[in-house]
């Protein structure tokens, strides 16, 4: 069974102390609320700026719920190679409130929502050495001072492809390929439907690159998305594409070759660039991922589990228009 560590459906997350990189709850219980929080970004590496998203649950008497909007305060500290370090301070941010497409993202300040979904990220966070780390968020909640915590790891170099690599020259499913069930090439067409973004899936990695096209790349399983952020961004991606036609050819790599199958199998093309094995020598893998590949072949940037569409668009907008 491959481990899929990410952030979970956060209206099914009850705490998140027993998550892969999860958090400790907040002490403070006087207004009857207990918050934790998750990190929801991956794979974080040292010595190069990155994004770190992170998600926060607030439980009452009346369920789940989650913190959204605005803005907050996040500090990093180093906690030595095993974790069991004393905090050494390190990197300080603001991080903003990026929310799931199609979802509300009004709202100044951080409030307790039901109805909202998304993550706040700290952009250009740069960890000066592998170990573990803990980011402590700060933000305030009807008038009162929360602090919480989340440990996570940073390795020494990027486990996945990251900005600057060489992006791999992926054969991946498209609608063309023979001999594959639709639900391969988009896990929406599971069942014997139509695939339904077939505009998304006509372009290899590997033909983008020959053929020095800018690519958008997103790594996403729309039917089985644990996060529940898959559907959304593919549905974003399709208006980056109508909107941005001649920056970039936009691509959809479904995980699953087959989701329902035991053992369950994983497409080759995703599992090259996401798929990995921990130190147990378990497999592990996180996804929706996003990536800018360049005319050069060269990884430019790369966005994960949730992406600001604003963001991407200018990214798109500052490459020369391709040619015919």
């Amino acid at each position: 069974m491959i481990r899929r560590c990410l952030l979970l459906p956060m209206l099914v997350l009850a705490t998140a102390a027993a998550s892969c990189t999860g958090g400790k709850a907040d002490d403070h219980q006087d207004s009857g609320v207990s918050f934790s929080a998750q990190m929801a970004s991956t794979w974080h590496y040292a010595g190069a700026p990155q994004r770190v998203e992170v998600g926060i649950v607030a439980s009452d008497a009346d369920g789940i719920h989650l913190v959204t909007q605005g803005t907050l305060d996040i500090g990093f500290s180093y906690l030595g190679t095993d974790g069991n370090g004393e905090p050494t301070s390190s990197p300080t941010a603001t991080a903003s409130y990026v929310p799931v497409p199609g979802t509300d993202a009004s709202g100044d300040a951080p409030t307790i929502t039901s109805g909202a979904r998304g993550v706040y990220e700290a952009k250009d966070v740069t960890f000066d050495q592998a170990g573990v780390w803990r980011a402590t968020l700060s933000f305030d909640i009807d008038g009162v001072a929360r602090h919480l915590t989340a440990d996570f790891p940073v390795s020494q170099d990027s486990q996945i492809p990251a900005p600057g690599m060489p992006a791999l020259e992926t054969e991946n499913l498209t609608i063309d390929s023979k001999g594959v069930r639709k639900g391969s090439i988009d896990s929406m067409a599971d069942g014997g439907g139509k695939i339904p973004d077939p505009e998304l899936h006509r372009w290899t990695i590997a033909d983008a690159i020959a053929q020095r096209r800018p690519a958008l790349v997103l790594f996403g399983t729309p039917a089985y998305c644990e996060s529940q952020f898959c559907g959304p961004e593919v549905t974003e991606l399709q208006k980056l594409a109508a909107e941005h036609p001649d920056r970039a050819v936009f691509i959809h790599i479904e995980i699953w070759k087959d989701y329902n199958a035991q053992p369950q199998v994983v497409n080759k093309g995703a599992a090259d660039w996401l798929l990995r094995k921990l130190p147990d020598g378990s497999p592990e893998m996180t996804e929706p991922w996003l990536f800018l590949i360049g005319s050069d072949g060269v990884i430019a940037d790369r966005w994960g589990p949730l992406f600001d569409t604003d963001e991407v668009a200018a990214a798109l907008e500052a490459l020369p228009p391709m040619k015919p």
